[in-house]
């Protein structure tokens, strides 16, 4: 006669995968954000986790929670394991040789970058499908599901970071306001003073970084929706900040001039950021590069 007496059962994975969460990002709102749940969530899956352990691995406070010391012992230990086991997915989706490849990316480079690229794409590649999520912030590639990022970043090339392009930014707007405009390469904040000026809420502080000034107090109308901003700027509503990539469909169909010479680099590229780095002819590989070099 067997015997099949019950087994002892460990903590869910999601209790453990919260934990390192919020043990790398420092706290549970911030864990919830990149989780995608609510912070009471998280305080309940930890909650459940120190049960079963019989322990604290946080310490709670007035101003917010910290690691206890057995947390911050251990810590280390389920991010190393959750980046091997992201490592071990991508190699399965890769290996299974997925046709749907997920792109996340900013949603001004989604509207006004990647999507006119995208015809190229799918004539080069009619059988694979490009998923693309809009996001504000790159996502932890090894953790999540997606193939690529697309990004701003100040990070070096290397096999997981594609620079693309710089980052310059410059007045840009209707050809028709620019007429009007005294164009100069030594602009004074005095000549811009009478003309409705644009700006991004993200980037807010373009327009202190193209003068060279900060506190100026120039911006006028803001837009949450970077894209939106260039329809406006298009539309003769005033002079924008243009970013390089962003507006450059714009600048070689005429729909917005650079009416000044001065452009500003910002230090970072336009790139295209990897879980690992690219292997073989796969079709990431194959949109990578030709993302990289169009």
């Amino acid at each position: 006669m067997s015997v099949s007496p019950p087994r002892p059962k460990g903590p869910p994975l999601t209790a453990l995968r919260t934990f390192e969460a919020a043990a790398r990002l420092g706290g549970f709102a911030r864990a919830a954000d990149e989780l995608g749940v609510t912070a009471g969530a998280v305080t309940q899956q930890i909650k459940g986790l120190e049960d079963w352990i019989g322990a604290e691995l946080f310490e709670r406070q007035a101003q917010g929670v910290k690691l206890s010391v057995l947390g911050a012992k251990v810590a280390a230990d389920f991010t190393a394991a959750f980046d091997d086991l992201g490592r071990a997915v991508q190699g399965l989706r890769r290996a299974a040789a997925s046709k749907v490849v997920h792109i996340a990316t900013l949603p001004s480079i989604a509207q006004l970058w990647l999507s006119p690229r995208l015809p190229m794409i799918r004539r080069a590649l009619p059988d694979v499908t490009v998923s693309i999520t809009a996001m504000e912030a790159a996502p932890n590639l090894l953790r999540d599901t997606f193939d690529v990022g697309i990004f701003y970043s100040d990070t070096p090339a290397s096999p997981i970071v594609m620079p693309i392009e710089l980052d310059e930014i410059f007045p840009v707007c209707a050809p028709e306001l620019a007429a009007g405009l005294h164009r100069s390469d030594d602009l004074a904040p005095d000549d811009l003073v009478n003309v409705p000026l644009i700006g991004d809420s993200t980037w807010s502080q373009d327009w202190d970084i193209w003068l060279g000034q900060t506190g100026t107090g120039m911006q006028g109308a803001t837009y949450s929706l970077y894209s939106l901003a260039v329809a406006e700027a298009v539309q003769g509503a005033g002079v924008l900040i243009g970013h390089k990539a962003l507006v450059e469909a714009h600048l070689q169909a005429g729909s917005l001039v650079e009416p000044f010479g001065k452009r500003v680099a910002l230090g970072r590229s336009l790139a295209l950021l990897l879980p690992q780095p690219l292997q073989g002819g796969g079709v990431v590989a194959q949109i990578c590069r030709m993302l990289a070099q169009e």
